[in-house]
């Protein structure tokens, strides 16, 4: 029998009792078509486990709860529900960035505690068996990200000390704050700038300071989240949405095959194995970093502009390397 299975008889178990039933092994074993043996462990899992207080009336040849002011815990989960709940936790802890493992570590505790059932919360059990690798994540201030979410809850407009990375300077603006993107564990602000008049995205961690501000915006009803990422590669958006094609070899094709590495991709298979991958997106700069990890293995076949970039690169780290 499956932990679900005996969850939904406990519950039936309890709603016999409290409806005034009576119920019994006999009659539950009948109508719920399993053994006596099964509705009397189910009874002592109730009472040993979760602290009900069941007694039996033999007038009436029942069961009854000796204290009708209690109640099922509010969380029973099963073995699979634990499972989900620990990995979501791990994944989190190591994905969404170090500054919020203090408040997640909080909630998991509360959670925990709370927790009952055919199975119980044992975190560390469950850490032996199953390891995560986190990427290489950027420090964000946990208190950036709670204050950004108030803004964008509130459309209120936030004052930004930004480093621009490409530029080596810092600027000071006024944007407008519409949704938080995690790529990689790297947290992205999408926003309308008012210093550029346009959508930008900001890295948060390169966000040295900022203040909410009392000033109220209106959010543009014509821009949508899923059409503005949907033409990004990864992090980075970059311009107008461009057609690109990109040359697999035929050994680096097999690792390409198993992943979906943009919404718009299709793939067109080659005779000896090799395979062109067809993206429409407008973060150029960040596909042809993405390329260029595979070396020989994958070739830029257009936009021209693109292919260009990446020999010219190629070129440089020649370079560098006295070639």
């Amino acid at each position: 029998m499956s932990q679900r299975q005996q969850l939904e008889r406990i519950m039936e178990i309890d709603r016999r009792i409290r409806d005034d039933e009576y119920p019994n092994a006999n009659r539950l074993s009948k109508s719920l078509e399993v053994s006596r043996r099964v509705i009397f462990n189910d009874r002592d899992f109730m009472i040993n486990r979760l602290g009900a207080p069941i007694e039996f009336d033999r007038v009436r040849g029942g069961w009854y709860y000796s204290d009708k002011t209690w109640v099922l815990p509010g969380m029973i989960v099963t073995e699979g529900e634990l499972l989900a709940f620990f990995l979501s936790v791990e994944i989190s802890k190591r994905y969404l960035g170090t500054s919020l493992e203090s408040s997640l570590r909080s909630a998991v505790e509360k959670i925990s505690k709370g927790v009952k059932g055919p199975v119980t919360v044992d975190m560390d059990t469950l850490r032996s068996h199953y390891t995560f690798s986190a990427p290489m994540l950027i420090s964000v201030n946990e208190q950036f990200l709670l204050d950004i979410h108030h803004a964008i809850y509130g459309s209120q407009c936030l004052w930004i000390r930004y480093y621009a990375a490409y530029r080596g300077e810092y600027t000071e603006r006024t944007v407008m704050p519409y949704h938080l993107n995690n790529v990689r564990g790297d947290w992205y602000l999408i926003a309308f700038d008012k210093l550029r008049n346009e959508f930008r995205t900001f890295l948060v961690s390169r966000i040295e300071n900022l203040k909410i501000l009392p000033e109220k915006f209106i959010r543009d009803v014509k821009f949508s989240i899923s059409d503005w990422m949907g033409s990004a590669f990864q992090a980075d958006r970059g311009g107008e949405a461009t057609d690109v094609l990109i040359k697999f070899n035929a050994v680096t094709a097999r690792y390409i095959r198993e992943r979906n590495w943009h919404a718009s991709q299709k793939v067109e298979e080659l005779e000896d194995g090799s395979l062109i991958l067809h993206l429409k997106t407008g973060g150029l700069g960040e596909v042809k970093r993405w390329v260029l990890q595979y070396g020989s293995g994958a070739e830029v076949l257009s936009p021209e502009s693109l292919r260009q970039e990446c020999i010219d690169e190629i070129k440089s780290v020649a370079g560098v390397y006295g070639i």
